[in-house]
């Protein structure tokens, strides 16, 4: 058998006979394939010359050729092959065309000091460097950076000095600057161009964003929503006008229906860009010094049908909130009327209310506590939602500065993973559904005072309160409704973006679809009920703002117009958009990419692009008959309790739910057939409109082959969820010794502790003390070991009593900064990234779909993978971080 050479272990003299050995078998594999001849005689000497440039050694003996791993990181230069030349070609290109971080500019000498560097990369990205620092789009950026600069410098300065105009007259020049743009916009969208001349306008605008995308600062984005908005103006208007087939009648039903949906996705983004432009990012207002002047608080906790486990952690976090025990008054709301929980709540100290019905569900169960309780202030936490315990403390203040304010909300933060990160294996990988409504969107209400009530995690004052007649019951969305009806009144609202509580998100996708379901059909209720655009009390800006959350819920019939428009035309030859191909990709085109673009850079943290569209299409089917029925028989309908702490005992695919997805890939496969009969057969002056129907319909099966991917439920087999953590601790030995350790997770049972020199630990079972901190004071829960590794050690708490538990809950689940470290872990949107994600959540759902179909499906499945894995083997990688350079 040959020996195998390492050539990264060879020095230039031995390494030179090895490839002309190498290059010389190369030559004789490829003497007998005639076809390949003349490629081999040209690909093969190249490659090996790049292999040799790559892997020589420096003077310094370092091993250099360690360093194209940097950023050829799925090459292997010790073995190559000939298809590695186009992946060194196409990763070649990637680092020319997109920003990676440089090698090291240094290596070690002969004599032991730095020396500028001499390989072979860091040479290219120099010249890499020079030449995109001389691209116009570079030079456009840093231009307008210094513009901005400038301007925001003056408003600022602007701003400090007085103006001694009077006022009448600023309102006035505001009110003439706003009839201009307006005037100006209408202009810009109705003009008519050329192709030539629109081509020329969309590349300008489209430069101009991209340029503006590079500058930081607040300016910058309101600059890309106004470029956004010219964009998408001038495709309305053109949709309008111009594309329309009223000569088809078929065309024209499909067409007219496709223009409501983007007429609806239009007025729905226009509302997000009011809405979103400046978040109020509001800080906290300090107590009083003397303690005996914070108000009373009754703390509300309702129940239905949780298990009890569920309600204990809540329970133990408001008994160690720090606020005074004379003024905070918990109270357990049974609606389930379960003996277990009126003892518990007797054993722990905790309040208990039993109310003799069930009327009007979670609405009936608090308007019931209220008229039990007499506090000045009602907190209100789902039976799942754990406190920090400065939970209080940071929320009380606005309630004594603004007298007012009626309601404050915090956001629903969640320890475990929903159906979606679960599934998709995506958990503190992707912002969650509700991260861009908790984290964005309700912090842009704020500052039109818009704040929604949520349910849960929120506080409001009792006066007001009574005054609207409690929370309201007339929807199964009583908690918008409420804060709608305080609105009304002319009372204040408040949003504080700081996660102070957490719970535990909806375990399955059935429960987490019916869960929408009911928001879906409140909202739609409360439109037609209690439309917001009428009505006294409200201002505008508070009016758009429910209207945009209402029109959220509506998006259930567009969703499933745009997944299944084109095949309209693929199918049944029917123009839904009777334009050129040209054309319409000319003004589809920058309504979508300004859009995509200036969302991303407004959403930032909180929704990754592409993954909304994935959200919308797992729930379109379900919300779209409950919202259409709400709308039109406000009445029907009755609220749901959303299942929390639930198993999944096993990995299944849930088929009950995924059927609307099978119908609608179903149907775009079948339509990706029809248009690949019309690119061959169909007349020539319809391939363009062929290619721009196929390529719409392909993004539609990347993004329900998301959805299929989601329904495909994982296990989840733990009762009590574990929280990563990193939190310092001792561990005491029955000897009296003190051993450094960092708690890596915990529990309502345990924790996982880390201790760096396991051998002083007992293998086996033993018993054990943990020590926490909190507030520079020291606890000890007495614990019991389950299994010991080699770093590692999991512990069982031993039986508590109600102080220790109520101490062992705020040392973990309610600590003040547990949740804040979560929130800010996420990266920033990367467009393509995202894209990639989804396209890989995608390839993962058909693969499970056809891993579960009955043969030769599998097999068909398997062999596609085979052929995605080979052909994803040239797509570009991300350079290694420096750590993992040398």
């Amino acid at each position: 058998m040959p020996k195998v050479v390492d050539i990264s272990e060879l020095n230039s003299a031995e390494l030179i006979p090895v490839m002309r050995r190498y290059y010389a078998s190369r030559m004789l594999a490829f003497r007998g394939l005639k076809p390949f001849r003349l490629a081999g005689f040209i690909v093969v000497p190249l490659w090996l010359s790049l292999c040799f440039v790559f892997l020589k050694p420096t003077i310094a003996g370092v091993e250099s050729w360690k360093l194209p791993l940097v950023y050829f990181p799925h090459i292997n230069f010790s073995r190559p092959r000939v298809s590695d030349l186009f992946r060194f070609l196409i990763q070649l290109c990637w680092v020319i065309v997109v920003r990676q971080s440089p090698p090291a500019r240094t290596r070690i000498g002969v004599d032991g000091g730095e020396q500028p560097s001499d390989e072979p990369l860091t040479l290219l990205w120099r010249f890499i460097s020079k030449c995109k620092a001389l691209l116009f789009a570079n030079v456009l950026t840093r231009s307008m950076s210094r513009y901005i600069q400038q301007l925001e410098s003056q408003s600022t300065s602007t701003s400090k000095t007085p103006s001694k105009k009077p006022v009448f007259l600023t309102a006035l020049a505001r009110t003439i600057v706003g009839v201009l743009l307006v005037i100006l916009a209408l202009m810009s969208f109705t003009v008519p161009l050329t192709v030539e001349d629109q081509f020329i306008f969309v590349s300008l605008l489209f430069l101009l964003a991209y340029a503006l995308n590079r500058v930081p600062g607040h300016l910058p984005l309101m600059l890309m929503v106004g470029i956004s908005l010219l964009v998408s103006g001038r495709y309305v208007w053109w949709r309008c006008t111009s594309t329309l087939n009223f000569d088809d009648p078929i065309g024209l039903v499909f067409g007219i229906g496709l223009l409501m949906a983007e007429a609806y996705a239009w007025l729905v983004m226009l509302l997000g860009y009011v809405q979103n432009i400046r978040p109020l990012h509001r800080g906290t207002v300090a107590l009083p010094a003397d303690s005996r002047e914070w108000p009373s608080v009754d703390i509300m906790i309702p129940s239905y049908n949780e298990d009890l486990s569920v309600v204990r952690a809540t329970v133990y976090a408001c008994l160690g909130l720090d606020w005074p025990k004379e003024k905070l008054h918990i109270h357990i709301l049974d609606d389930g009327k379960r003996d277990s929980f009126k003892d518990f709540a007797a054993e722990v100290g905790v309040g208990y209310i039993r109310r003799p019905t069930n009327n009007h569900a979670k609405a009936g169960n608090i308007n019931y506590a209220l008229a039990q309780t007499s506090g000045e202030y009602v907190a209100i936490f789902d039976c799942d939602h754990i406190p920090t315990r400065v939970f209080l403390q940071i929320s009380m203040g606005w309630f004594l500065k603004d007298p007012k304010l009626a309601l404050i909300q915090t956001p629903h933060h969640f320890f475990s993973p929903d159906p979606f990160e679960r599934n998709l294996s995506n958990f503190r990988k992707v912002p969650n559904e509700g991260g861009l409504f908790y984290g964005l969107i309700q912090d842009g209400n704020d500052l039109w005072n818009s704040t929604f009530f949520c349910g849960s995690c929120a506080i409001l004052r009792r006066g007001p309160l009574e005054e609207v007649g409690g929370i309201a019951v007339e929807t199964v969305t009583e908690d918008a409704h409420t804060s709608l009806r305080l609105h009304r009144r002319g009372y204040h609202s408040a949003y504080l973006r700081a996660p102070l509580s957490a719970g535990l998100a909806t375990e399955t996708l059935s429960a987490h679809i019916g869960q929408r379901i009911r928001w879906a059909r409140g909202m739609a209720q409360i439109l037609r009920t209690d439309n917001p655009l009428f009505g006294p009390g409200l201002k505008w800006q508070q009016r758009l703002c429910y209207l945009n959350a209402m029109l959220h819920f509506l998006s259930g019939i567009p969703r499933l117009i745009f997944l299944t428009a084109p095949l309209a035309f693929l199918i049944f030859h029917a123009y839904v958009i009777y334009a050129p191909a040209m054309v319409l990709v000319l003004y589809v085109l920058p309504h979508i990419l300004h859009s995509s673009i200036t969302n991303s850079r407004m959403q930032g943290k909180y929704r990754y692009s592409f993954w909304g569209e994935v959200y919308e299409v797992v729930l379109s089917w379900y919300i779209a008959r409950p919202t259409t029925v709400a709308l039109f028989a406000p009445k029907k309908g009755s609220f749901n309790v959303t299942a929390k702490g639930g198993l999944v005992e096993n990995s299944y695919y849930d088929w009950v739910i995924s059927k609307p997805y099978m119908l609608l890939v179903l149907a775009n496969f079948i339509g990706l057939g029809f248009g690949l009969y019309r690119y061959f057969n169909g007349p020539e002056n319809e391939i363009g409109a062929v290619i721009v129907n196929m390529t719409w319909t392909l993004y539609n099966v990347l993004i329900i082959g998301s959805a299929v991917a989601v329904a495909s439920e994982m296990k989840q087999v733990r009762r009590v969820h574990r929280v990563d953590t990193n939190i310092p601790a001792k561990v005491r030995l029955n000897s009296g010794h003190l051993i450094q350790a960092t708690v890596m997770d915990f529990s309502l049972e345990g924790l996982r502790v880390a201790v760096q020199d396991m051998s002083r630990l007992p293998r086996g079972q033993f018993d054990i003390d943990i020590i926490l901190m909190r507030a520079n004071r020291e606890f000890t829960f007495p614990m019991r070991s389950v299994y010991t590794l080699d770093n590692a050690m999991g512990l069982h708490l031993k039986p508590l009593s109600t102080e220790q538990m109520t101490d062992f809950v705020q040392c973990t689940f309610a600590r003040a900064d547990t949740w804040v470290k979560w929130q800010d872990s996420y990266d920033y949107d990367r467009p393509m990234a995202s894209m990639a994600a989804v396209f890989r959540a995608a390839v993962y759902g058909y693969r499970r779909l056809f891993a579960l179909a009955p043969r030769p499906f599998p097999d068909i499945a398997r062999w596609l993978v085979r052929r995605f894995k080979y052909l994803s083997s040239f797509s570009p990688r991300k350079a290694l971080p420096r750590a993992e350079q040398l």
